[in-house]
C-alpha cells in the first residue's frame, strides 16, 4: 500500500483511487483502512519538503500556496464526512478515472501554448485558479495531480512548471486532511497500529522521491497523453472486478 501511494501520489493517475482499489483486493477495507491510506500520504508529503525545501523558504510561493489551499480547505471540510461515507469505493474511483482520463487525451489539442515557465511567474489569481481545480480531486479517482496540472497547462504554463507548483500545492491541502481524519479517526486508534502505519509511511516517502523525479523528467517531453488512455483503459476493469 505504501509503494502504490508513493508512485502514484504525483502521478495524474489517483493515488486515492489507487489505494481504495489495492484495499479492496487485499482485504484491507473499513475506518482504519481508510485512516491508513490517507496517513501515508505524509510520507509521500515528505519527499516533497525534503525535494524542494528552499522554495517553501520563499516568502512569495508560500502567499501563493495560501490562496492555491483555501478552495480546497473550505470544500474539503464541509465534503469531508460525505465523501469518506459514499465516495471510497472502486465504483466512484472507476468514474473519476475514466473522467479524467478522457479530459487528458483531448486536452493538449485545446490547451493555449504553454509559454510561462518557472513558478515565479504565477499571480495570486492563477493559484486561486488552480485551487479551484484541485477542488475536483475530492472525488477519489480525479486524481489531484492532475486536476492541478491540467488547471496550470490552462493558464499557458509549461508541464514542468504546472507539476512542479502542483507537488508543492500537495503538502499543505494533504497534511490539513490528514490532521483532520486523524483527529475525527482516533477513538479507532491506537498504538498497537504504529508499526502499521511506519512501514507504510517509510516505503511511501521513498518510492515518491523517485516518482517525483521520473516525472518531471517526464513531462519536459511528453504530453499527458498516456496517462489518459491509462485511465480509461483500466477503469472497466475496475468497476467489473470490484461488483
Amino acid at each position: 500500500m505504501g509503494l502504490v501511494e508513493g508512485v502514484t501520489e504525483f502521478l495524474p493517475v489517483s493515488s486515492t483511487g489507487h489505494l481504495i482499489i489495492a484495499g479492496h483486493f487485499l482485504g484491507f477495507e473499513g475506518g482504519l483502512a481508510q485512516s491508513f491510506e490517507i496517513f501515508i500520504q505524509l510520507g509521500a508529503i515528505l519527499a516533497v519538503l525534503i525535494l524542494y525545501w528552499k522554495k517553501f523558504l520563499d516568502p512569495a510561493v508560500l502567499k501563493l500556496l495560501f490562496w492555491t489551499t483555501l478552495p480546497a480547505l473550505g470544500a474539503g471540510a464541509l465534503a469531508h464526512p460525505y465523501i469518506k461515507a459514499h465516495l471510497f469505493n472502486p465504483a466512484t474511483v472507476a468514474m473519476g478515472l475514466f473522467a479524467g482520463g478522457a479530459v487528458m487525451i483531448g486536452i493538449e489539442k485545446v490547451l493555449p501554448p504553454r509559454v510561462r515557465e518557472g513558478i515565479e511567474l504565477l499571480t495570486v489569481k492563477d493559484a486561486l485558479w488552480i485551487g479551484g481545480f484541485q477542488c475536483l480531486a475530492l472525488w477519489p479517482g480525479i486524481s489531484r495531480s492532475g486536476a492541478t496540472l491540467i488547471g496550470g497547462m490552462a493558464l499557458g504554463v509549461s508541464r514542468k512548471t504546472a507539476a512542479e507548483y502542483s507537488f508543492l500545492a500537495a503538502v499543505p491541502v494533504i497534511f490539513a486532511a490528514t490532521a483532520l481524519d486523524l483527529w475525527e479517526s482516533r477513538s479507532i486508534l491506537n498504538m498497537a497500529d504504529a508499526p502499521l502505519f511506519t512501514v507504510g509511511f517509510v516505503t511511501a516517502f521513498v518510492s515518491a522521491i523517485l516518482a517525483v523525479k521520473w516525472l518531471v523528467r517526464h513531462l519536459s517531453g511528453h504530453p499527458l497523453t498516456a496517462f489518459g488512455w491509462y485511465r480509461v483503459m483500466i477503469s472497466p476493469f475496475i468497476f467489473y472486478f470490484s461488483k
